[in-house]
C-alpha cells in the first residue's frame, strides 16, 4: 500500500517544529535505547570505543562545518569533537562513558560552548564522564581482563594506532595480572545492521527532512525560467533549507540541458535555457538525518512532446519500483521492475531496437540508465546496511528506508538518436520506508506528474508577471 499526502500551498510551514518530530526528551530515551540494545548485542566481557570525527580543515586555519560521525551521534547525540564514547556491558560502577573537552571560557570565546564532563552527565545521559586529555590514563583500565574490542577499525587510522597501543601496553603488563583483549572485532558490522531499522522516532525526522527538502523543490519549479543561472535556482533550495534550520545533505545538482545528462554534476554554473529540462538532485540534513529528492521539469514550463514522453516513462519506472517496495520482497525487485518499464519505454520510443525481454538480459538499457534504482538513506544519504545477506538479495522489512531514482539520459551528440530526444536527461527521486503493510512516501510533497508540474510553474510566472 502507498500512502499519499495532501498538498498543501507550502509544502513545509515556515518553521519545522521539534514538536512535529522528536522532543530532546524523545531524542534522550532514544539514544539510551540504541546503547542499551547495543550493550546487549556485545555480551558482558566486551567494551565498545566510538571516536568522534576529528574537525577538517578546508584551506590553511579554516574548517569546514564540523559534522559528528554518524555512528558516534546514532549513540550519543554529543556532538563535539574531540570526544570518545565507551560501552562496558555489565560494569557496576558505569556502562556508559565519554570523554570530552573540559570547559574552558577562553577558548569557548572562540569556539563555542562545551559541555565539559558534568554536562556530558547532566545532558547527555553518560553515566560518567572524563577530560579527553585522561584518557590515555583511564581507559587502558575499562579496557583491561575484557576479551573483545568493538571498534571500527580503518575509519579514522590515527585513532587506530592509540587503540594496537592500547592492546599492545596492557599485553607487556601480563605478568602484573593485567589481561588485554584477545579480539578486536568489527563495530560496524553490529551497528550498521541496527541503524538499518528506522525507529518511530527516525521515521519523524526523516519525514520532517523530506517536507522541508520537497518544499525546496517546490520552490525551485515556481523561480525556474529562461536566463536564470543553475546556481540562483541552487540559491533558492539552499534558502529554503536555511529557513527551515536544515543544511544541504550533498552539494545539490542543478543540471539544464546536456548539463541533466552528467549523473553528478557539480558545477551549477550555466544559464538555463527555453526548450531544455532542468535535473534538479537535492536534499537536506535535518537532526542529522537527510532526505534525497530529484525532480526533472521543463525550464520554459511545458514539456515538449519528446521531453515528456521520456519523463512518463521514468514517471511509470518510479512508480512501479515504488509499488514493489513493500515487506517481504527483496532489495532488487524495485530495479528490476524500474528496469523492465524503462526498456519497453526506450523500445516504444523507437531509442533501443529489439525484443524488451532480450534487451533486458542483455543489460542494453544502460546505455541511457546506467546506475541503479536505489539506495539506503537515513543518517548518511547513502545509509549503511548490506545489500545482500550471503549470495541473497537482502528482504525488505518494516523500517527499513530507502530511495527510488529511475532515470534516462540522453546526452547531446548520442549516436542513432533523433536529434529532438538529446540532451534530455530526467531523473525522478523519492524518499520511502518500509511499513508493516506496503511502503510509505515521505516526499510526495514535491510535484512530479506533468500537469502538476506545469501549473505549478505556470503559477509561479504569473506571480512574477
Amino acid at each position: 500500500m502507498i500512502r499519499h499526502r495532501t498538498a498543501a500551498r507550502r509544502a513545509t510551514p515556515r518553521h519545522v517544529s521539534r514538536s512535529a518530530s522528536a522532543s530532546r526528551q524523545d531524542l534522550r530515551n532514544e539514544f539510551a535505547r540504541r546503547r542499551r540494545a547495543l550493550l546487549k548485542l556485545m555480551g558482558r566481557d566486551s567494551i565498545a570505543i566510538l571516536p568522534a570525527a576529528p574537525v577538517r580543515h578546508r584551506n590553511n586555519d579554516v574548517e569546514y562545518a564540523y559534522r559528528q560521525d554518524s555512528d558516534f551521534h546514532y549513540l550519543t547525540g554529543f556532538d563535539e569533537p574531540e570526544s570518545v564514547a565507551v560501552l562496558v556491558p555489565g560494569r557496576d560502577q558505569a556502562e556508559y562513558i565519554l570523554f570530552v573537552r573540559e570547559r574552558d571560557p577562553a577558548r569557548e570565546t572562540w569556539d563555542g560552548r562545551r559541555a565539559g564532563p558534568a554536562g556530558a552527565r547532566r545532558v547527555f545521559g553518560a553515566d560518567d564522564a572524563f577530560p579527553i586529555i585522561d584518557i590515555d590514563e583511564i581507559l587502558p583500565g575499562l579496557m583491561e581482563n575484557r576479551t573483545k574490542v568493538f571498534y571500527s577499525m580503518g575509519m579514522y587510522p590515527e585513532f587506530d594506532q592509540r587503540v594496537v597501543g592500547w592492546v599492545n601496553g596492557l599485553r607487556t603488563q601480563a605478568r602484573n595480572g593485567r589481561h588485554p583483549p584477545q579480539e578486536i572485532v568489527a563495530l560496524d558490522h553490529f551497528l550498521h545492521d541496527m541503524r538499518l531499522y528506522k525507529s518511530r522516532v527516525e521515521i519523524g525526522l526523516m519525514r520532517a527532512a523530506a517536507r522541508i527538502a520537497a518544499g525546496a523543490h517546490v520552490r525551485a519549479m515556481r523561480v525556474c525560467r529562461p536566463g536564470l543561472m543553475e546556481y540562483e535556482v541552487m540559491a533558492e533550495i539552499i534558502h529554503e533549507f536555511r529557513v527551515h534550520n536544515a543544511d544541504t545533505s550533498y552539494q545539490p545538482i542543478v543540471g539544464g540541458g546536456a548539463n541533466s545528462c552528467i549523473l553528478h554534476y557539480r558545477e551549477n554554473d550555466q544559464p538555463l535555457k527555453a526548450g531544455d529540462v532542468l535535473l534538479v538532485d537535492a536534499g537536506c540534513e535535518y537532526e542529522s538525518y537527510a532526505s534525497d529528492i530529484t525532480r526533472t521539469y521543463p525550464v520554459g514550463g511545458r514539456f515538449t512532446p519528446e521531453q515528456r514522453a521520456v519523463y512518463e516513462i521514468v514517471l511509470e519506472a518510479n512508480r512501479a519500483a515504488i509499488a514493489k517496495v513493500r515487506p517481504g520482497n527483496h532489495w532488487n525487485e524495485p530495479h528490476e521492475a524500474a528496469v523492465r518499464v524503462v526498456t519497453h519505454g526506450l523500445v516504444k520510443l523507437g531509442l533501443l531496437k529489439g525484443r524488451p525481454a532480450k534487451l533486458e538480459r542483455d543489460g542494453a538499457y544502460r546505455r541511457f540508465f546506467m546506475h541503479r534504482t536505489g539506495h539506503w538513506l537515513g543518517m548518511d544519504v547513502h545509509d549503511v546496511g548490506d545489500y545482500k545477506i550471503g549470495d541473497e538479495w537482502r528482504v525488505l522489512e518494516p523500517g527499513m528506508a530507502l530511495t527510488i531514482e529511475p532515470g534516462i539520459y540522453i546526452p547531446a551528440g548520442a549516436r542513432g538518436v533523433p536529434k529532438r530526444f538529446q540532451r534530455i536527461g530526467v531523473r525522478i527521486e523519492d524518499d520511502v520506508v518500509v511499513t508493516k503493510t506496503g511502503v510509505e512516501v515521505l516526499t510526495d510533497g514535491a510535484p512530479k506528474d506533468v500537469l502538476a508540474i506545469e501549473r505549478l510553474m505556470s503559477a509561479g510566472a504569473d506571480r512574477r508577471r
